[in-house]
């Protein structure tokens, strides 16, 4: 009898203890450090929720962050290790037991920085996550940095020409002697051979491009190309383990050279390595750079491992046109929620506006767009559907854009996912979409642009 006494006297003493209290059994789960040129993002993950305080010191810059109730562990101390050394924004971190109860983590910073704090509640495979969003005070011009990319391709190009021509011109002698022979009969007009169908998926590029319809097009075209997911999010996996993240980078990354080599175009990425961006931003980058088109790609998963096929989605002002893209909408429209998105920080007015944002023409064009590269798509693999799908795709919302989304694949079957990972069918998925892209802009060409590139 009195020791269950004691344990009731216990029990009462554990429900008398505040919130502060408790976080002293917190404890830290995984750290995470995920660096880009946009902004560097670190994640604590612990399995309850930490309180924080942080300020800026200067002389040297730095972030100072104390949370209270947590005792310096081993996982915390893991931090330090993770800063890689070209981060933009980090140049170390500094841990250590400031008072009892509570850890300081010092960040060094490279450049003057606005720092979020926020924490996120379980979601996913995550516990409680405290995140820090490292942004510069002043971002970039995202144009033009395209321009002076564009730039510098075109110098080092004519400088490779330049070295080329005076390899060749060093090389020239007194001519070699040649003997003079007849001429081969001419050959046959390559009338014919253009009429004789194509061998293979790769065999559909350039030739089935029509001209363009209305004339010569003086602007320079860009492209949008959203790889899904990234960072936090690794969106759906495969039987593997291959995550879409991982693999619609690789597409999208190809898919960014390939568009670059062609003449007039030019190519921007929403992310061009493993790191989150939010569903709007992703929009919002799009319309700064006065893109053209709009192309999100993903890689599909369903609950069972037999669905298979590639799928190309527009966005719909009046539902979605089957429940299958109404359920992927809602999936893919939930990757800010496990990204982790510091909503706070956001006027809700103008986020609500971001995504209400749609015109009948864009969607015409997009379905245009949809219907180009899903034709194309069919001739590299099989189709899930064989038509463009509607549904309220977030990132789908920008008015002024023509706008898709392609579902490569479907990741959650193991023979797509093994096609996934292979380079060679990567490089024929990025011939198709360039493919596809060629034909919209041959059948309608972009309108002058305001502001010249």
């Amino acid at each position: 009898m009195k020791r269950r006494a004691a344990l009731q006297g216990l029990g009462s003493v554990v429900l008398l203890l505040g919130a502060n209290e408790l976080a002293f059994g917190a404890s830290i789960v995984a750290v995470r450090v995920w660096p880009a040129t946009d902004y560097t993002r670190v994640t604590l993950e612990s399995d309850s929720a930490l309180s924080v305080k942080h300020f800026l010191a200067e002389n040297p810059n730095r972030l100072v962050i104390d949370i209270d109730g947590l005792e310096l562990s081993p996982a915390l101390r893991e931090l330090v290790g993770k800063v890689r050394s070209d981060d933009p924004f980090i140049g170390g971190v500094r841990v250590g037991q400031n008072q009892p109860r509570v850890v300081r983590l010092v960040i060094d910073l490279k450049q003057a920085t606005a720092p979020q704090l926020f924490t996120l509640a379980p979601v996913a495979a995550y516990q409680h996550r405290l995140v820090f969003d490292l942004y510069p005070t002043e971002e970039r011009d995202p144009l033009l940095s395209l321009i002076k990319d564009k730039e510098q391709a075109e110098q080092r190009a004519a400088q490779e020409v330049q070295d080329a021509l005076g390899e060749f011109i060093g090389k020239i002698g007194k001519p070699p002697e040649v003997s003079i022979k007849p001429l081969p009969a001419p050959a046959q007009p390559p009338v014919a051979a253009a009429s004789q169908p194509h061998s293979g998926p790769l065999a559909s590029g350039a030739a089935t491009v029509p001209p363009m319809s209305q004339g010569r097009i003086d602007r320079l075209i860009i492209v949008a190309l959203d790889p899904g997911h990234g960072g936090e999010d690794p969106g759906a996996s495969g039987p593997s383990g291959l995550h879409e993240k991982d693999v619609v980078l690789q597409v999208a990354l190809k898919l960014r050279d390939r568009i670059n080599a062609l003449p007039g175009f030019r190519a921007m990425m929403t992310r061009d390595a493993d790191f989150f961006v939010p569903l709007q931003d992703r929009v919002r980058k799009a319309r700064r750079v006065q893109a053209d088109l709009f192309v999100s790609i993903h890689a599909d998963a369903f609950l069972t491992p037999k669905a298979r096929g590639a799928s190309v989605f527009a966005l719909s002002q009046h539902g979605a046109t089957s429940t299958a893209a109404r359920w992927m909408a809602d999936k893919e429209n939930a990757a800010d929620m496990v990204g982790g998105v510091n909503f706070k920080a956001k006027d809700a007015a103008v986020l609500r506006a971001m995504l209400d944002m749609s015109t009948t023409a864009q969607i015409k064009d997009s379905m245009k767009l949809g219907g180009e590269v899903l034709g194309q798509i069919g001739k590299v693999g099989k189709l899930h559907k064989g038509s463009v799908e509607q549904a309220g795709f977030a990132v789908l919302k920008a008015p002024d854009i023509p706008s898709i989304l392609v579902e490569t694949a479907f990741i959650s079957n193991p023979e797509e996912e093994a096609k996934l990972r292979d380079p060679q069918y990567q490089l024929q998925l990025v011939e198709a979409l360039t493919t596809g892209i060629r034909r919209y802009f041959a059948k309608n060409p972009p309108l002058a642009r305001q502001r010249q590139l």
